[in-house]
């Protein structure tokens, strides 16, 4: 089970750091917001398995085109809930901390980062469950290995019993990633209930 889903991680880990980062720099820069936000929002309705084709075509059958459409749907989700939390930071917040002169860098780190945190474990987990969403669609595009491809095999063949193992597993699997970054949200956004 597991050689089949080692993709997730690295494309989740892709798609998450660069949709946090984006997601920190046009929910606190309005001018970098106004330039990239029409270009996340011409994106965010092409779901991945709508690339696979391309996908496929460009990269072949292997890994590299699951781990591309796996960052794809998870930079867009997380970039979004990012985004949106760091944007709802009071902005009286920021002001205060600039006027009792906090650098810059503290403001991000001491002020923007702890307030937009409880998104930031939120998007996460949402980006989690697109993760194997979006592997799903990748093996049921293109792939001769992996928990879809079964599913796609044993329904050919009506073999039910072994599709209800492999929509277990993904289930399993799914429930195992949001308990791990949601412990792990718990542990480091203690200050917050929402997480």
């Amino acid at each position: 089970m597991v050689q089949h889903v080692q993709q997730v991680p690295q494309g989740f880990a892709a798609g998450a750091a660069a949709g946090t980062a984006l997601g920190f720099l046009t929910g606190n820069q309005r001018r970098v917001a106004a330039l990239v936000n029409p270009l996340m929002s011409f994106l965010r309705p092409i779901p991945a398995i709508a690339l696979v084709p391309l996908a496929t075509a460009w990269f072949g059958i292997g890994e590299q085109a699951k781990h591309l459409l796996i960052a794809y749907a998870v930079f867009l989700a997380v970039w979004l809930y990012v985004h949106d939390g760091v944007a709802r930071v009071p902005a009286d917040y920021l002001r205060a901390a600039r006027t009792l002169g906090v650098s810059r860098r503290r403001r991000l780190t001491e002020v923007l980062l702890p307030a937009a945190a409880p998104a930031v474990v939120a998007a996460l987990r949402y980006g989690a469950g697109l993760a194997f969403l979006a592997l799903v669609a990748a093996e049921l595009g293109g792939a001769q290995s992996g928990i879809a491809y079964r599913l796609q095999v044993d329904g050919q063949f009506l073999r039910t019993d072994h599709v209800f193992v492999g929509l277990i597993e993904l289930g399993l699997l799914g429930l195992l990633a949001d308990a791990l970054i949601s412990a792990v949200g718990h542990r480091l956004v203690h200050w917050s209930d929402g997480t």
